[in-house]
């Protein structure tokens, strides 16, 4: 009960929606930081100068967020966190790898200090040891994450996501359906964009996911019909590969209206707990959008709202 209360407290700060709106519609980044002053994100975005620094800034707020809520659970409910904070994890492996295609990180890339996972962490100590490609692929094996299947950039981190996936929806009931949109979005964007196969190693945690069915589909409009239920809904308005960036726009809408449905019902459990963790995620991601829109001159409101 007490992480349930601390966790509407969190929400209950937000920006939301139309707070996300009006830093959109800034002119510049710097009206942009000057309306997140006033948010919980101001307190990591006080020293941002440039846009990947406030997006950072951030995504640091709400690790920060997911930290607080899981020292309010009873002890070893940090469990029921660590597969939807996993994505901080992966960020701090991929910071650490050469970009795709072998070379070294752009001159430009900012070279972030490692989030401080503290409970949420799965094998961060473990990873961070590892000095190769080689080395990063047998500490994953060793761990919860599992053989990505091969150790380039691309494979590691690719079969993180969808580790990733696999995890929440065996450890975190309610978010299941989640998981599986996530999946689906992973797969389909690896298969019909970028025209990959899976790694078998990230194959036998779709297949699991979503079903041999779709995953060996030939085409994507087969791959979309042969989903399961619940996991299609993120593809219901996708007709092809190029309109993933909407569906993924649509996962995150669903993301917020099962986590504010939950919220307003009041009650108390799991559920309770995984929701909030829900709808600042989409906080995070909403301000992140918006903070762009307002770094490259404020987008159009009706364009935004089409979007978020």
């Amino acid at each position: 009960m007490a992480a349930v209360v601390r966790a509407r407290a969190l929400t209950s700060r937000c920006p939301g929606r139309a707070g996300a709106r009006e830093i959109a519609g800034s002119r510049t980044l710097d009206d942009a930081l000057h309306q997140l002053a006033g948010t919980p994100y101001g307190r990591y975005a006080r020293a941002s100068v440039t846009l990947p620094e406030a997006q950072r800034a951030v995504t640091a707020t709400l690790l920060w967020h997911l930290r607080v809520l899981a020292g309010w659970l009873p002890h070893g409910g940090a469990r029921l966190l660590r597969p939807l904070a996993s994505g901080f994890e992966i960020a701090n492996v991929a910071s650490r790898l050469p970009v795709q295609g072998g070379g070294s990180p752009a001159p430009k890339t900012p070279v972030w200090e490692p989030y401080r996972l503290g409970a949420l962490e799965t094998a961060w100590r473990s990873l961070e040891g590892a000095a190769t490609p080689a080395e990063l692929r047998a500490a994953l094996a060793a761990s919860p994450w599992g053989d990505p299947g091969a150790e380039t950039p691309w494979a590691l981190i690719t079969g993180m996501r969808m580790a990733a996936a696999r995890r929440t929806a065996a450890a975190v009931p309610s978010a299941r359906r989640w998981a599986q949109g996530r999946a689906a979005l992973l797969t389909a964007r690896e298969r019909f964009v970028y025209q990959r196969s899976l790694p078998a190693a990230v194959r036998r945690d779709a297949v699991a996911l979503l079903g041999p069915r779709a995953v060996d589909a030939a085409s994507f409009a087969d791959f979309r019909d042969n989903l399961p239920v619940t996991a299609r809904w993120v593809l219901t308005k996708t007709e092809e590969p190029g309109g993933l960036w909407r569906a993924e726009a649509h996962w995150w809408q669903v993301l917020d209206q099962d986590g504010s449905t939950t919220l307003r019902a009041g009650r108390h459990g799991a559920r309770s707990v995984v929701a909030p963790v829900a709808v600042l995620s989409v906080d995070a991601w909403r301000v992140r959008a918006a903070l762009e829109s307002a770094a490259r001159g404020g987008r159009p409101l009706e364009e935004w709202d089409a979007l978020v």
